[in-house]
């Protein structure tokens, strides 16, 4: 069953499965005059460079700045990911694609540290992530959202963009709890950045409106602008235009190259295969938990095994497939 929800975005059993609900009608809580809160946030080339990384990365652009060595996770006797090794470039988009099953979120989830992988190593950034707890992950430059949107209900969307920026924060809790001169400089430069950065996603007049009653687009927006918040080396994105409309991926595939322009490196697992092949440098396919793929998206296209993995085409007839596997769907 699909209805319509936020922003006429489809709205579908798994985003019922997740407890995300059309919108109802609540009062609002006002927008906000960007421009009238800080100048700076009517001038987009000044929002692009607040928002913009200042982190120090080891890897030069266009250098391997995540890669996976025969990276496999088992669940049991389930093999979920089977010895897969390719590498994200730094500054590029790079799209993780393959048919339900085909071991995308797993790969995700080992990355990030969700999943501990049975065998094989994730180097970021010149150092292997071996036992490294998922919020040291983060503070070493992997951020992510999540194919279910995972926000605070109750706090602000501006409030929401806050918490990411505490990743970076030094302040000690007695410091917070003193308001010492640093917890005060530190919570004003983040509700800044926050700003900034719903600015920067195009939901800053929404700032202080509940997560909660925000559209489902626009609550999508935000899980991005609170990943951003962390200042990562990397961006990982899990199927960020699930349940948009055709206007709405059009909007975010521009919103993906904008945040790749402004100095950050993406890494895309996406059903909508169109979306993909507009917006990634590179794709990585998988099935069975196996890689098949990594080139180019115009390559990509036209590979016969690709082809094969999303129309379920035999091998031994793979080559006389004449339909488009850019129609199939994740």
């Amino acid at each position: 069953m699909t209805t319509h929800g936020g922003g006429d975005a489809l709205f579908g059993n798994e985003d019922i499965a997740a407890q995300v609900s059309p919108d109802t009608d609540v009062q609002s809580a006002g927008v906000v005059d960007v421009s009238a809160i800080d100048p700076v946030l009517s001038d987009p080339d000044a929002v692009a460079e607040v928002v913009a990384p200042t982190r120090d990365i080891d890897t030069a652009v266009g250098e391997a700045l995540l890669r996976t060595e025969n990276l496999s996770v088992k669940f049991g006797g389930l093999v979920a990911l089977d010895s897969v090794s390719f590498e994200i470039r730094r500054g590029e988009i790079l799209g993780l694609i393959g048919p339900n099953g085909a071991g995308k979120t797993t790969c995700f989830n080992a990355i990030t540290g969700v999943y501990k992988p049975s065998s094989g190593t994730v180097y970021f950034d010149g150092a292997p992530l071996t036992k490294t707890k998922r919020n040291a992950i983060t503070r070493l430059g992997i951020a992510r959202t999540f194919q279910n949107i995972r926000l605070f209900s109750e706090m602000t969307a501006l409030e929401n963009v806050v918490v990411g920026t505490d990743a970076r924060h030094k302040t000690s809790v007695p410091g917070a709890i003193f308001r010492t001169s640093r917890h005060r400089r530190e919570e004003r430069d983040a509700i800044e950045r926050g700003m900034a950065l719903l600015e920067f996603v195009g939901i800053a007049p929404r700032a202080v409106e509940k997560a909660k009653n925000l559209s489902y687009g626009d609550q999508r927006r935000l899980e991005i602008a609170r990943a951003l918040a962390t200042e990562p080396k990397l961006l990982c994105l899990d199927e960020p235009a699930a349940g948009f409309n055709p206007a709405e991926k059009s909007a975010l595939m521009d919103l993906i190259r904008k945040i790749r322009d402004d100095g950050f490196t993406v890494l895309l697992i996406e059903h909508d295969m169109r979306l993909v092949m507009g917006v990634t440098d590179r794709i990585v396919v998988l099935e069975f938990g196996k890689k098949i793929a990594d080139d180019l998206p115009a390559a990509i296209r036209e590979n016969p095994s690709v082809i094969a993995a999303y129309l379920g085409v035999p091998d031994d007839g793979a080559n006389e497939v004449t339909g488009d596997a850019t129609n199939a769907s994740a």
